[in-house]
């Protein structure tokens, strides 16, 4: 009997080690979905999980390449300029890296981007990438050029697929150049056929089906995963979206997205010249509301959720910062708010030095709960998270 009692104590011992060691390689809600991810990019993902529940990180696109009046000019950058520290987050594009030219289509070359990426990785801050890619079936028209059931023709059509392979070829090549100063591959966020929620691109709504779009992505990310890009964290995003079941029609499943995120940009329907200087409370309560779903679904599926694109272009509005964008993002548990790039004076989101927003732009700035690169680099992202 001793031996029968011994012999079940053991066993249920065993059991217990086993159903542990069950739990922890199970237990995958701070990993990224690709199974193959790098220790820093898992690092990443568990922090950025992790910063979200403290504030959320500030962004801007282009942030080190130009802004308004200067170009390409080491260390500068107009969120900097004016509040001292540059942005948490600094997004790229990498349209007409498919077609093997050395600028991108903002002009900016490809090797600048490299070296940009890899100071705002040495600075302690996130990269995110954006592909407005041209069309693999016939290479000429841009993203903007709307061609019907590009998809099912792309697969359909070995000559196009075979040339879309190639383009991702390059992305992945370039991906897996991102190295940090001990030869490690920089985690970055990917954002492909973003705003699929409209029909301004050859992927948009009313050009492909919701099936054909999922077949289209996973196809995307299984190929990079193929190709060593191990550095991607994939963020899923929509533009306007109406209810959760719209936004995620698309939807390409759980294993292939990491962020769930969307674009939504403050356009006023009303004339500039006449507009009155009051928050607009209809944006800020839409805005919100879509906020607010993204996270239920991020909860619901153990994801990430950001903010991947907004801006009022000119920033009209001199107290935009904290009556405008911090009601819709503040306390939502968003990762990341990205506003878009400073191209020229008539194309701009970010303030900068004389700008009539700069002292609004300041009080958000010192907000405890905005994050920008310097407070994001305390945080040291890349490492391993504090144990709980």
């Amino acid at each position: 009997m001793a031996r029968i009692v011994l012999f079940g104590f053991l066993a249920f011992l065993f059991l217990q080690a086993s159903c542990s060691q069950k739990l922890q390689v199970t237990d995958t809600h701070i990993l990224p979905v690709d199974p193959k991810a790098t220790q820093e990019t898992k690092n990443l993902y568990a922090n950025m999980r992790r910063l979200s529940k403290e504030g959320i990180m500030f962004g801007h696109q282009d942030d080190l390449a130009y802004g308004i009046g200067w170009k390409y000019e080491d260390g500068r950058s107009d969120v900097k300029e004016v509040v001292g520290a540059y942005p948490a987050v600094v997004g790229w594009d990498l349209g007409h890296l498919e077609l093997g030219i050395v600028t991108n289509l903002d002009s900016v070359p490809f090797d600048r981007m490299r070296a940009y990426a890899q100071q705002v990785y040495e600075r302690g801050g996130l990269n995110t990438f954006s592909w407005h890619l041209n069309n693999p079936l016939d290479p000429s028209k841009t993203s903007w050029d709307k061609m019907d059931s590009t998809i099912q023709r792309l697969f359909n059509d070995p000559v196009a697929l075979k040339r879309y392979d190639s383009w991702l070829d390059n992305v992945a090549n370039f991906m897996t150049s991102l190295k940090g100063p001990k030869g490690e591959l920089i985690p970055v966020v990917f954002r492909p056929l973003h705003e699929h929620t409209g029909s301004w691109f050859w992927w948009g709504r009313d050009h492909v089906s919701p099936e054909d779009y999922k077949k289209m992505w996973r196809y995307t990310i299984d190929y990079l995963r193929n190709k060593g890009a191990n550095n991607l964290l994939i963020a899923y995003s929509t533009d306007r979206f109406i209810s959760p079941e719209d936004y995620m029609e698309c939807y390409p499943g759980d294993d292939y997205v990491d962020i769930v995120g969307f674009d939504l940009y403050h356009r006023p329907k009303i004339d500039p010249a006449v507009a009155s200087p009051a928050p607009d409370t209809a944006f800020i309560k839409d805005a919100r509301r879509m906020v607010e779903t993204v996270g239920q679904i991020g909860q619901e599926k153990d994801k990430v959720w950001a903010f991947t694109e907004t801006g009022h272009e000119k920033v009209p509005l001199t107290e935009w910062w904290t009556d405008t964008l911090l009601p819709v993002v503040e306390n939502a548990g968003l990762s990341y708010v990205l506003v878009w790039l400073n191209g020229r004076l008539d194309h701009y989101y970010a303030p900068y030095p004389g700008h009539n927003s700069v002292e609004n732009f300041r009080e958000f700035y010192n907000r405890d709960n905005v994050f920008f690169m310097k407070e994001v680099d305390a945080r040291n992202i890349y490492s391993a998270p504090p144990a709980k």
